[in-house]
């Protein structure tokens, strides 16, 4: 790889790492409902390749399950987790994103695992484990339990997404963009009553974020992405995202002063060890995972 498409890389996965703080800050600091941040984010990436939508792909209705479960799925139960976890613990347990895509690629897709990749999904796990742990026992919030949700659908997402080729990038960006603002407007609007005041009151702050969110960390980011994954294996440019977890436990403990402790720290070495494992293992669908890992892609 040429120093500046690492270059490019690295800027992608510090974009990345930078929106889980944003979305940190967004939801707890501003207190912004997070379904109505995340249908405000939604909205501007719907607006902003809009004309990707046509001609729809077909089975369109596969799609835009695809789309809720990547999209609206997925960053909702994101931004409500992080309304009360940690972006350094968060980038942590979202990892639990990369094993169940393997586990759910053996069950759809009819993938094999060997003893690499099963090494690879036990050490993520336990590594995700003991980011949870403390020494009175397991200690889940229910931030995290939110987190490893939205990884759980994500992962879904993106098992069917290999069932559906021939779906253009910004094209899939589009369709993720509309069909998940409607839903999560729609639940908000129930779930969040205020929720336009609250936007409001969160001021230029809000609108920003929302901004950065939808075209520079989604639309830029992904469009670069994908440009490289294109030009290089997918094996190598996979293991080179876990720049992003990195970036986001080190941009939390100096922004947003996440506690960073020998037991976080073994706790992220051994789930991220484990992630890179698996990465390394030519399979179908983890370097897709790897790119909409990123809490906030």
């Amino acid at each position: 790889m040429s120093v500046r498409d690492f270059a490019l890389l690295a800027l992608v996965c510090l974009i990345w790492a930078s929106n889980n703080i944003v979305s940190k800050f967004v939801v707890s600091s501003l207190d912004a409902p997070p379904l109505f941040y995340a249908s405000a984010r939604f909205l501007v990436v719907a607006i902003a390749v809009s004309p990707w939508l046509w001609p729809p792909p077909r089975p369109l209705w596969r799609l835009i399950v695809i789309a809720l479960l990547m999209g609206g799925g997925n960053f909702a139960f994101v931004f409500m987790g992080l309304k009360t976890a940690t972006p350094s613990a968060s980038a942590v347990v979202g990892q639990l994103g990369v094993p169940i895509t393997t586990l759910l690629s053996v069950a759809m897709l009819g993938e094999r695992i060997r003893w690499r990749r099963g090494l690879g999904i036990a050490l993520t796990f336990a590594g995700a484990m003991l980011v949870m742990w403390n020494p009175h026992g397991f200690a889940v919030s229910l931030g995290l339990i939110y987190v490893l949700i939205a990884a759980a659908l994500g992962s879904l997402g993106a098992v069917m997404m290999k069932q559906m080729p021939g779906v253009r990038p910004l094209q899939f960006q589009a369709w993720v963009g509309f069909a998940s603002f409607w839903p999560l407007a729609a639940l908000s609007a129930v779930f969040e009553p205020g929720q336009l005041a609250a936007g409001l009151h969160a001021g230029w702050p809000f609108v920003a974020a929302a901004l950065f969110s939808g075209l520079v960390v989604s639309v830029t980011g992904h469009t670069i992405y994908y440009a490289l994954i294109q030009r290089y294996e997918a094996n190598l440019i996979s293991p080179l995202t876990l720049m992003t977890p990195l970036a986001t436990i080190a941009l939390g403990v100096m922004i947003t002063r996440d506690p960073f402790d020998l037991r976080m720290a073994l706790g992220s070495g051994v789930a991220l060890a484990g992630v890179l494992v698996i990465a390394l293992r030519r399979n179908q669908v983890a370097p897709l995972l790897l790119a909409l890992r990123t809490r906030g892609q």
